[in-house]
């Protein structure tokens, strides 16, 4: 795993070497075994390696056998090896045993071709120095990250947005359109990132720039996530049994690496069976990372004691205090480049660095809650949907009404109020309300014409429809996976990536094997939720493996007590800070809506957890990036008290 900077000037005027050295600089931390750059005319190259695979001469940017072709690359092909002779047949000659060399003299063999060839997770850059052409890819389904800023004069590239802005002509501005969406959902699912000028490539995407007097850049799918319509008919027996297999192959290809592998364990589900697989699939023994809370009801370190004892793993555990969370928080904002989407992003963090103290690899259970439909809001609006139908029947007048009392009623409870908000009584019919509403969005579009003191056009819901309404023939649970697969769950990959590389450490996603992907959409509705239970198929294929406790646990879903530090007195700083007349928010929030959202929620008239943590790393951020206050923040959000002060 490593970190990749490029620049790319296509009139042919020379791209200069401090600049491409600045930007690799800046992403030390995603590779700190060693760096490399090749500058050349208009292209310069950079690379950060954290060594995985052939450690002695896998160095980068690495070139094909005359020199023609350059690449920086960040990933791992698993199918390298068997990629291999095909090619050496073909007459490629080979200097390393790395899957760059692979990667290189395939696309020398296949041309753009040769991405639909690998298995695993990639973000890559060739040079082709004689056609003056620049090849860009990124993995299926999004795993490692790919940033790119294009004015038609300049192209520049990084495994990171921060590394962009070392260049002269890039600088960091608020992309404010995008505000809308990220206040919904707290990221944002299109191409465009909150800063302006900064895109993302695309999930199972390639891009070319092509050079001379009329550059042209052009962007290509080549990998999407199926959806289909019908379904194979099968035998319960016979699905479940083709699940184990596979998971089994995807594990066994992802434990490949020259250096000492361990695993991120929850507890849950998906880390354990994925565990319990490498225990029985490897020879030496396996290291387990859990991170929790001395709040019991939102640490999940009992049950991942209980996988790796029951597995015999050497587990390790590291809890996380409140002082700990807030304090990091502008150094992890720093590190994803935008605003964090949710609190496990800091949970995430603080196991990773765990982790790296004894390994530089480690896996992971990411990504079968959108393959095999785990979470609970999956079936809930499914069923809303079905007593929607009934509902209908009464009148809209009556049905707002009711709606409206259900969040005014100071008689009710927070806890009351927000779980009748969640059924039919507190929604309106269509899928904006009923779902996305309901179970994503910290301030849906109506909350934001109050929040708001700046009105945007963007359609905050735009991301999640267009995915929703290419999927309108399948099934509603295929439907709904797949929008997320497309949205969500890359903000999910990339809080993976950025969270375990600040800690130079490469974590490896088994669910998301492409293969395993297409294999889990095939799976029909019922064979994934089936009397109330989710991810059927998945806990049946791995009964053999873990205690049924475990596998039939109530999901916690990496919590953190975020809500409740945020009722203590000890939050009053934080609260502050959101006020601050200095910082980003101050330029966008109505300060009446933001005072009384404060107020409900230290009274517990309202639980305002997700919204007050979706403004307050809109804040950090704004800092960090924005405001030229980061130094000022840098060590913290928390008042440090007379006892540590003392301590230090």
């Amino acid at each position: 795993m490593c970190g990749i900077a490029g620049i790319v000037i296509p009139d042919g005027s020379p791209a200069e070497e401090q600049w491409v050295r600045r930007m690799t600089n800046r992403i030390a931390h995603r590779g700190p075994d060693a760096n490399g750059f090749y500058v050349s005319g208009e292209a310069a190259f950079g690379h950060r390696r954290l060594s995985i695979i052939d450690l002695a001469t896998g160095a980068q940017p690495m070139t094909n056998e005359d020199g023609s072709l350059w690449i920086t690359y960040n990933g791992e092909v698993f199918n390298h090896a068997d990629l291999r002779p095909e090619l050496e047949r073909a007459g490629h000659q080979y200097k390393s045993r790395s899957d760059t060399e692979t990667v290189l003299h395939a696309y020398e063999q296949y041309g753009d071709q040769c991405v639909e060839r690998f298995r695993g997770m990639f973000a890559f850059a060739i040079w082709d120095q004689s056609r003056k052409r620049l090849f860009c890819a990124r993995d299926r389904l999004g795993i490692k990250p790919f940033y790119y800023f294009w004015n038609g004069r300049l192209f520049a590239f990084a495994s990171e947005i921060k590394a962009l802005f070392e260049h002269p002509d890039i600088c960091a501005q608020a992309n404010e359109k995008l505000l809308p969406e990220y206040l919904a959902f707290g990221y944002n699912g299109g191409e465009e990132t909150l800063f302006a000028g900064i895109r993302k490539l695309m999930p199972g995407h390639t891009l070319t720039l092509t050079c001379g007097s009329k550059p042209s850049l052009e962007i290509r799918p080549y990998w999407d996530s199926p959806c289909p319509v019908e379904f194979e008919s099968r035998t319960d027996k016979e699905w479940i049994a083709e699940c184990r297999e596979r998971l089994e192959d995807a594990v066994r290809t992802r434990l490949m690496s020259d250096v000492p592998l361990g695993m991120f364990l929850s507890g849950g589900v998906d880390s354990s069976a994925i565990a319990a697989l490498m225990k029985r699939l490897t020879t030496g023994p396996v290291k387990t990372f859990a991170v929790g809370y001395s709040e019991s009801d939102f640490s999940e370190l009992p049950y991942a004691r209980t996988v790796a004892e029951r597995i015999g793993t050497e587990h390790h555990e590291v809890l996380v205090t409140m002082d700990d969370f807030f304090n990091a928080l502008p150094k992890l904002v720093w590190h994803e480049d935008e605003p964090i989407s949710w609190p496990s992003s800091v949970s995430l963090f603080f196991v990773a660095r765990l982790a790296a103290e004894q390994v530089k690899v480690v896996l992971t259970g990411e990504g079968s809650d959108e393959l095999f439909g785990g979470y609970a809001r999956y079936r809930f609006y499914q069923l809303n949907q079905q007593w929607m139908n009934a509902y209908r029947g009464v009148p809209e007048g009556i049905r707002t009404g009711i709606r409206n009392m259900l969040s005014n009623q100071p008689g009710l409870s927070a806890s009351l109020r927000r779980k009748l908000g969640h059924t039919v009584l507190g929604r309106a019919a269509n899928i904006e309300s009923l779902y996305l509403d309901n179970f994503y969005c910290a301030f849906g579009a109506d909350e934001q014409k109050r929040l708001l003191t700046v009105h945007f056009d963007n359609d905050p819901y735009a991301s999640f429809l267009k995915y929703w309404e290419l999927a309108k023939r399948s099934p509603t649970l295929s439907r709904l996976l797949y929008a997320d697969q497309k949205t969500y769950l890359v903000e999910l990959l990339m809080k993976q990536d950025q969270m375990s590389m600040a800690c130079s450490i490469e974590s490896r996603v088994p669910f998301l094997d492409h293969h395993f992907v297409e294999f889990a959409a095939s799976v029909p509705p019922h064979m994934k939720h089936r009397g109330g239970e989710a991810k059927y198929i998945l806990k049946k294929a791995v009964e053999d493996l873990l205690p049924e406790s475990i596998i039939y646990r109530k999901k916690l879903g990496f919590p953190t007590p975020i809500g409740t530090w945020l009722r203590q007195d000890r939050a009053r700083p934080l609260m502050d800070y959101l006020r601050d007349p200095d910082g980003i928010l101050a330029a966008y929030v109505n300060q009446d809506y933001l005072d009384d959202l404060l107020v409900k929620h230290d009274r517990g008239v309202h639980d305002a957890t997700d919204r007050i943590w979706r403004l307050l790393n809109l804040q950090v951020w704004g800092d960090m990036y924005l405001t030229g206050r980061r130094e000022q923040f840098w060590d913290g959000l928390m008042p440090v008290s007379a006892s540590a002060a003392q301590t230090a």
